[in-house]
């Protein structure tokens, strides 16, 4: 059975903007400097605490606590506004339900995002039947530990050599290489194409429709050590 498992911010939905905002938010509520956006978008993919420690570092443990909290009230708060609801990219779905209607293959997830905030985008965007597994950061430790990865190939009765990770952040990659899965980066998330490389990517997509044949590749005989 070949698994695929993507990654969801950034992957699959552009929420840079909810993400940017709350972060924003969080810091003015603790008085700490706003950073470039630039700068906050870097950490996208990380678990939250440890986004949120590697943006303000050398920060008491109670203050990155409180930080991260503040983040997830304003994230919420904020996904409350229609306006502000993350978009999936341009085929995304279709090529969702084209990898899931493949009698040989099985969808999941890995993310930085909560058990929580997944359920309510798929609730949102009616994604919940395409996905067999879906890994967060409730349960593991923050990417690129394997540790999503490897879970996921458990719960849908796969194997290393028949699994591909597809994200946008070099914490994927990286986290793809550890668990010796294949790893396919996407071109139009927040990470720089040349990160996605540099950390184990073994290809890149520059659009959705590209995804279905890319994954047919680095899963074919040929492509296997």
């Amino acid at each position: 059975m070949n698994l695929i498992i993507f990654d969801c911010d950034g992957t699959i939905v552009d929420s840079q903007h909810l993400i940017v905002a709350a972060m924003d938010r969080a810091f003015r509520l603790h008085d700490v400097p706003i950073l470039p956006r630039a700068t906050t978008l870097s950490i996208v993919g990380l678990s939250l605490n440890e986004a949120v420690a590697r943006l303000i570092p050398n920060a008491e443990a109670r203050l990155i606590e409180a930080v991260t909290q503040a983040y997830k009230d304003a994230f919420g708060e904020l996904r409350q506004d229609p306006s502000n609801h993350e978009p999936m990219y341009p085929g995304a779905l279709e090529a969702i339900q084209r990898l899931a209607n493949r009698a040989d293959t099985v969808l999941g997830i890995a993310t930085g995002k909560s058990r929580r905030g997944v359920a309510a985008l798929f609730d949102r965007m009616d994604l919940h039947k395409y996905f067999v597994t879906i890994q967060t950061a409730d349960t593991h430790p923050s990417k690129p530990h394997p540790s999503m990865i490897r879970t996921a190939i458990e719960e849908a009765s796969a194997s290393a050599a028949t699994t591909v990770m597809i994200g946008d952040t070099h914490f994927d990659m990286e986290m793809a290489r550890r668990a010796e899965v294949a790893a396919l980066g996407v071109a139009w998330g927040y990470h720089p194409v040349t990160e996605l490389k540099a950390k184990g990517a073994h290809s890149i997509a520059t659009r959705y429709d590209e995804i279905p044949d890319l994954v047919d590749r680095l899963l074919s005989p040929e492509a296997q050590p």
